[in-house]
């Protein structure tokens, strides 16, 4: 195991002999036996450092139990990672993709392994050296936003990745209809702001191409160097749409003092005091030139967006789906995000 991973959870085991029968014949591996350790940080899909001695690559699948309609698309990952890379350095290079079920019971990728920090609950210690710490790697996650939604589509092979006709409709509508897949309980609040949404829905200003949950945890750094994001993970949400929808999730993400509900844990260790979400829009409107008039419509959609996904990882917890007790009470966090999104629709 590396600092980064873990012994793999016992309920997310997989058919590891299979894996390996699969894997040596399409990669450059020698005769060293395979091991597999997991990365713990992630709270939905699953993924795996697989090492054949000093080979090692990353193994990428869904996770276990039932999956909302287009989430957790390793194919459509596959094929961005496939070509955006080639423009886009911050993107991972992708090897391969399995759609054979058999193998380890779902559709995967296998990727490059990049080696460096993810900042979390903490700043890594190898950080920690740094001065403006916090706002040196905020203002790179804004700048490695800004470079991706100034990519032309086009010049990568991606200009079909999505429709960004209509995006930003489709995406209240079909957020709506997963809360609907995932509900437990009823909740009027969530109603009342979809409501709001739909009824104010802002005219975009372009078609980019969207990661869909860019934050610094989702991010890694090469810990001699706060002021450059050197990979972005995640990217099975991908898609064509508005780029503010992006600038949108990550103020979603992004907590200020003096908020009425809290909405995320800030990294610790850092001295100085990150970034206003104001110095945040103020930055990526430098890099991109796009209007901010309407951000507050795409950080009240997000905070939206985000009970959504709160409530899909919490009903797997209560299904027996995963036995992961981070997401115990994680029923909790719902109510938060809602109140802070109507605050903002109602503003």
């Amino acid at each position: 195991m590396t600092p980064e991973t873990a012994r793999v959870r016992p309920d997310e085991e997989m058919d590891w002999a299979t894996l390996e029968q699969w894997l040596r014949p399409r990669l450059p591996v020698g005769h060293a036996p395979m091991q597999v350790a997991q990365f713990p940080g992630g709270s939905a899909n699953l993924t795996y450092l697989v090492t054949f001695g000093t080979d090692e690559y990353v193994v990428r699948r869904p996770p276990l139990g039932p999956v909302p309609p287009g989430a957790h698309d390793m194919r459509r990952e596959y094929r961005v990672l496939a070509r955006l890379n080639a423009v886009f350095p911050r993107a991972p290079r992708v090897h391969l993709l399995c759609e054979d079920e058999a193998v380890i019971g779902a559709v995967f990728i296998v990727v490059e392994r990049r080696t460096g920090v993810v900042i979390r609950e903490a700043f890594p210690p190898a950080m920690l050296a740094h001065e403006r710490l916090a706002a040196r790697t905020s203002l790179a996650l804004v700048d490695a936003m800004a470079e991706l939604h100034n990519v032309d589509p086009a010049r990568c092979g991606l200009a079909d990745l999505g429709r960004p006709d209509g995006f930003v409709e489709r995406q209240v509508t079909g957020w709506h209809k997963r809360w609907q897949l995932a509900r437990d309980r009823d909740v009027p609040l969530f109603d009342a702001v979809h409501a709001r949404l739909a009824a104010t829905l802002p005219a975009p200003q372009r078609a980019s191409i969207l990661h869909n949950d860019l934050k610094l945890d989702n991010c890694q750094f090469d810990p001699l160097d706060p002021d450059r994001v050197t990979s972005i993970f995640d990217w099975d949400m991908a898609t064509l749409g508005d780029p503010l929808i992006d600038l949108g999730t990550l103020l979603g993400y992004w907590p200020e003092p003096g908020d009425p509900v809290p909405r995320a844990v800030r990294p610790t260790g850092a001295q100085d005091p990150f970034p206003t979400r104001a110095a945040i829009v103020e930055r990526y409107a430098g890099r991109t030139g796009l209007d901010m008039s309407t951000i507050g419509w795409y950080e009240a959609f997000a905070l939206w967006k985000t009970a959504v996904v709160v409530q899909q990882i919490y009903i797997r917890y209560r299904r027996g789906q995963t036995r992961d007790e981070r997401f115990a009470n994680y029923a909790e966090r719902v109510p938060v995000l809602l109140e802070a999104a109507r605050a903002l629709v109602d503003a």
